[in-house]
């Protein structure tokens, strides 16, 4: 047997993308319409099965993480991509940001970017939050609303806010991740 060498880290060596935080990789890890919630496993790299949801839901579009970004609550920064398709945990798609969803998970910051997918004719002329519709915002606010309900979970979804703040919160993101990844010696 010949060697191998190492296996590439999806949060670690996918880059952001070279027009962040405009436009981004994400990582999709729950597809739109599972129950299941699957989660970066943030020492193999791979995806592991954290719980299948208590409640009644399914999520309401492709979900997932923005590679080389570090939040408060020390996980990537979370991202719900809008697209036509669902698609397989673990593949990465070009993404741009239209929006924010402030929220407290257990009374700790846990912001979700909203974004579409950049590929997507149906959803690429999107660029902000306010164009969707509002019955979109209805049902991605009740998703969240309600997904940890039966495990006695307090979640509180506040204030969406539009294409400006959400990019600054992806820019925030990868500061954080730089300042505690990257040795200074190989920073820009």
């Amino acid at each position: 047997m010949g060697s191998r060498g190492n296996a590439s880290h999806p949060w670690h060596d996918l880059p952001t993308g070279d027009d962040a935080p405009a436009s981004f990789n994400a990582v999709i890890e729950i597809p739109r319409g599972s129950k299941v919630k699957y989660e970066l496993d943030k020492v193999s790299g791979l995806i592991v099965v954290d719980r299948v949801l208590y409640s009644s839901v399914v999520y309401p579009h492709n979900y997932g993480f923005i590679p080389r970004t570090l939040c408060e609550d020390h996980d990537p920064l979370d991202v719900l991509v809008l697209m036509q398709e669902t698609v397989v945990p673990m593949c990465f798609l070009r993404a741009k940001p239209i929006g924010v969803m402030q929220m407290l998970d257990s009374g700790e910051k846990d912001d979700k970017i909203i974004a579409v997918h950049a590929d997507d004719p149906e959803y690429r002329g999107f660029n902000d939050i306010s164009e969707l519709p509002q019955h979109r915002l209805l049902e991605i606010r009740r998703f969240f609303e309600d997904y940890k309900k039966n495990e006695n979970k307090a979640v509180k979804v506040d204030e969406f806010l539009g294409a400006t703040e959400a990019k600054k919160v992806v820019q925030e993101a990868m500061d954080t991740y730089v300042d505690l990844y990257v040795p200074k010696k190989l920073r820009d």
